[in-house]
Order: C-alpha cells, then sequence, then structure tokens
C-alpha cells in the first residue's frame, strides 16, 4: 500500500499541474519507500523536462533525442536519495553512484539508469542530449540558470538548427526564462510533502 503522502505526492493534481511520472518511475518509487518530498521533486523536474521536449520538437524536429529515455531519466535522476535521504534537504552526491545501482538492481537497463550517475556532471566528453536534457530540467526546474550547461544544450541545438548559436541561445533562454516563471509554484509543490517516508 502506498503512503499516503506518497501516494498524494505521486498522484495530486492540483496546481501545478504536472504531468504523472512513467508508470515505471512509479513503481520504483514505491518499492524503494520513496520520501514523499522526492517523490514531488521528481514529478516537477520530469514535467520541467516535459515542457523542454515539447519545445524541441516544435523548434529542432531534426534534433534527434530519445524523448522517453529523457522523461524516464528525469522522473528516476535522484532516485538514490531513497537510500540518503540527508541528501534531500543538504549537500551531497552519495545518492548518484547508490541511485544507478538501486536501478540497475531492479532490472533498469544501463541506458537509462545512468542518469541517476549523471545528473550533475555534464561536463564529460562523451555527455549525450539525452543527459544534458534532464540536467537542464534539473535546475531550471527551481529557476535555477547554469550557463556552462546551457552553452553545451546551445552547441547541440545550432548544429541540429544550422543556425547560429546566438540564435539557438535566444530561443533556448526564451523558453528557459518562461519555465523559470513557475518555479514558485513548483517549489511550493515540493514543500508540501515531507522528507521521511510514511508521514
Amino acid at each position: 500500500m502506498i503512503a499516503t503522502a506518497l501516494h498524494r505526492a505521486l498522484s495530486d493534481p492540483t496546481t501545478p499541474a504536472l504531468r504523472p511520472l512513467p508508470p515505471r518511475a512509479v513503481e520504483l518509487l514505491v518499492a524503494a519507500d520513496a520520501p514523499p518530498r522526492l517523490a514531488a521533486h521528481l514529478r516537477a523536474v520530469h514535467d520541467v523536462a516535459a515542457q523542454l521536449l515539447d519545445w524541441l520538437r516544435r523548434r529542432y524536429p531534426r534534433l534527434v533525442v530519445d524523448h522517453e529515455a529523457v522523461l524516464f531519466g528525469a522522473a528516476t535522476h535522484d532516485i538514490g536519495k531513497c537510500l540518503h535521504p540527508e541528501e534531500l534537504s543538504g549537500p551531497g552526491s552519495r545518492h548518484e553512484p547508490a541511485g544507478r545501482q538501486l536501478l540497475l538492481t531492479q532490472g533498469v537497463p544501463a541506458e537509462l539508469a545512468r542518469f541517476a550517475a549523471t545528473h550533475a556532471r555534464w561536463d564529460h566528453p562523451d555527455v549525450t542530449i539525452e543527459e544534458l536534457l534532464v540536467s537542464l530540467a534539473d535546475k531550471v526546474w527551481k529557476g535555477r540558470r547554469e550557463p556552462d550547461l546551457e552553452t553545451l544544450v546551445v552547441g547541440r541545438l545550432a548544429g541540429a538548427g544550422d543556425e547560429q548559436p546566438w540564435a539557438a541561445f535566444m530561443g533556448l533562454d526564451d523558453v528557459l526564462g518562461r519555465i523559470a516563471g513557475d518555479a514558485d509554484a513548483r517549489l511550493d509543490f515540493q514543500a508540501r510533502y515531507p522528507t521521511h517516508p510514511g508521514r
């Protein structure tokens, strides 16, 4: 049985209207007895990732992106905080390898489990566009802008759109500004939920 607060965090349809997580992500969070605040955070980041993907479909239809991987990655990137709940309210990176391992032990393919370990490291030379998008969603959901990360994304967009980097930057800046404008509602949603399971 899903704990009441966890169930609410996973299914609450109220403002902000966040998209539901993929069913497999929900199963994993329930099985791990995820803290409700973590579930709320993952819904917020997943919804932002979906907004970014919607924008990319319209503006960069030739950009090859594994949309399902991005959505699953956004929905599970912090699952390691089930094992390190102190990192829900404080700094730490132990949840990153722990989350990847947790997903692997639950049968999640390595190409999807990787987001748990890579979402905070976008400067790796072989970082994929999918990893960049999960990282970007994990920042902008709360209104935070990361110039180095955005520069990497702009480079991918300019190449895919056959446009100058400044034009790609302007488009990305516009969509990120709009998404960041709703950050307070997402932060309020996350803050409604406790950081410990079963509460």
